[in-house]
């Protein structure tokens, strides 16, 4: 069952001689319960494919669809629930709301939908994540990596069809890093989650079981997850 696929995407900034080819027909289908990592040089086209998959930005011709939704025939209204109540974000920039509690970023987009968090899924969420003793902390009382686990959590809590991880591990050091990643990692194989990572480092890419690699807006490679120095050699073959 996949969850996310696109047929023939393309996205053209500009017209005429200036137009940039950000996406030049990009096919690609996302099975439920997978961890996808897109990687891809600088301007290859991975942010823009990321933003046309998260319904933030529109593609010029072709298709997305996401757990049964054709993103085209939604409105901006619609679109916005779509990613309210079925998609997670995880950003680079962990984005937590500075006055609010850990407890309460973790379950803002709930309270921002007027539904009452699961309890057991969000005590199990909490345990996962490892943060029972920082949940009245505000994001300023937490390390950089605590503040993306509450990320986590929270992209997690309403249970979305699809997770999407924009340079997750970013602003993270390499400890940081592997939580967050081994987070990800389980909330595929425990859960059931899928997650789609857009990322520029071999190591985080390592812990996915599949690797596109984008190059001019095209897909250059498509296959099973590899090791850190497998998705190195991959990058050098491709640039």
């Amino acid at each position: 069952m996949n969850i996310v696929s696109t047929a023939d995407l393309r996205r053209t900034y500009g017209e005429g001689e200036t137009a940039v080819h950000a996406l030049a027909g990009v096919t690609l289908s996302f099975p439920a319960a997978q961890f996808t990592a897109i990687m891809g040089p600088s301007g290859s086209g991975k942010s823009t494919l990321m933003h046309l998959l998260a319904g933030l930005d529109r593609p010029t011709s072709g298709s997305v669809v996401i757990d049964g939704q054709e993103l085209s025939t939604l409105d901006d209204a619609g679109l916005t629930r779509l990613r309210r109540d079925r998609l997670g974000f995880v950003f680079q920039a962990f984005n937590l709301v500075p006055v609010l509690t850990a407890l309460e970023n973790i379950t803002l987009p709930l309270t921002l939908a007027g539904r009452k968090p699961d309890q057991a899924w969000l005590d199990q969420l909490i345990e996962t994540v490892g943060l029972g003793d920082r949940l009245t902390h505000r994001p300023a009382e937490l390390s950089g990596g605590q503040q993306q686990r509450v990320a986590v959590a929270r992209a997690l809590v309403h249970r979305p069809a699809v997770l999407f991880a924009d340079e997750p591990t970013g602003n993270l050091d390499s400890h940081s890093s592997e939580e967050v990643l081994g987070l990800l990692r389980q909330a595929v194989d425990e859960f059931g989650q899928t997650v789609i990572m857009v990322t520029h480092d071999a190591q985080a890419a390592a812990a996915a079981d599949r690797l596109v690699v984008l190059n001019d807006g095209q897909v250059v490679h498509d296959g099973a997850g590899q090791d850190a120095e497998g998705v190195l050699d991959l990058m050098k073959a491709v640039a």
